[in-house]
């Protein structure tokens, strides 16, 4: 019974830091790589879809993008969907090939990125300490069914508290990377 909640609590929280450490991927730095553009959807025959699900996505250099629709009738719906999203983005099509250059990142802008980012690790906190709560609560049901002991219980919320604190430490060195490589210029 105990082992089931903390395995139960530990695959939650570890499902809300790769959430977490997704989220991140989508703010973006100044240097370009091609999973900014994983969340673009574009109008494909009636239907939304990814971007790299109409295209190969590529590095071109170190601040640029490339972008080649597989059909050419798409560029034009593919680059209007780069432009809309708010990537702040400004894609240029030559040809089949859409370029997609990354601007540089203004102070301004780079600390409105580490407020958008620090919330968002405080979401996974909370998250993560729901998950906890829940957890404990159900040991505690456990405990009214007579299944486990107190002592059985106490170990149990220790154990759950620990995980807590490593998943917590995890978004924290995660929130603290990301930080660092917003502040580089």
């Amino acid at each position: 019974m105990i082992n089931e909640v903390k395995k139960s609590a530990e695959q939650k929280m570890s499902k809300s830091l790769e959430a977490f450490k997704t989220d991140l991927t989508k703010v973006r730095t100044g240097r370009a790589h091609t999973g900014i553009l994983d969340h673009v959807m574009v109008d494909y025959y009636g239907s939304d879809v990814p971007v790299n699900q109409v295209a190969n996505v590529s590095l071109i250099d170190a601040r640029t993008i490339g972008v080649q629709a597989w059909e050419k009738n798409m560029v034009a719906k593919i680059e209007k969907a780069i432009r809309d999203s708010d990537l702040g983005l400004n894609p240029a099509s030559m040809g089949d090939i859409i370029r997609v250059p990354m601007p540089m990142l203004t102070e301004e802008r780079r600390r409105d990125l580490i407020k958008v980012v620090r919330s968002e690790a405080e979401g996974a906190r909370v998250a993560v300490r729901n998950i906890r709560r829940d957890a404990n609560n159900e040991f505690k049901n456990l405990i009214k069914d007579k299944s486990i002991t107190e002592d059985d219980e106490r170990r149990g919320q220790d154990d759950i508290q620990k995980m807590t604190d490593k998943f917590i430490a995890e978004i924290d060195k995660a929130l603290a990377a990301k930080e660092a490589d917003l502040m580089a210029v």
